[in-house]
């Protein structure tokens, strides 16, 4: 049975691998100051920011980061689903489905209009899931870092 929590400050040593992997993932790395205010984010219920655990006998094997924002085409916010992770061992378990369901029950009892992700387009592992579970909007993103 999978279980489905928001975070707990104590749930850190638990999520940061989680994260980091996550990160691994999609060949990326952030220092730890952005890791450390991520985490403070995700725990601040003042913050647009939030996050969910999902655990399997009790041991936290999945992660997901959303967050909301405005849009000019509704009145209701925007929820972006910015990070979706799990464990090499809950992987085929619906662990990552569980997670996109409970970010839409949330999203959608707080009033957002809809809930959108992107995912990279190597990643055909997560768009068998996503497929499933969500219809592909067909934009491309641009982007400019600085």
């Amino acid at each position: 049975m999978i279980q489905i929590r928001p975070f707990s400050p104590e749930d850190r040593p638990a999520w940061e691998p989680l994260w980091q992997g996550y990160l691994s993932f999609y060949r990326s790395a952030l220092p730890a100051g952005v890791t450390d205010v991520t985490w403070r984010r995700l725990n601040d219920p003042a913050e647009p920011m939030h996050g969910l655990a999902a655990l399997l006998d009790g041991k936290i094997v999945g992660i997901v980061h959303y967050l909301y924002h405005r849009s000019t085409w509704t009145v209701g916010d925007y929820c972006y689903l910015q990070d979706l992770f799990t464990s090499e061992e809950a992987r085929g378990r619906g662990v990552g489905r569980a997670l996109i369901e409970a970010v839409y029950q949330r999203a959608q009892a707080d009033g957002a209009s809809r809930v959108y992700w992107l995912t990279h387009e190597t990643n055909a592992a997560a768009q068998a899931l996503y497929d499933k579970v969500a219809s592909r909007s067909g934009f491309i993103q641009y982007r400019r870092v600085f």
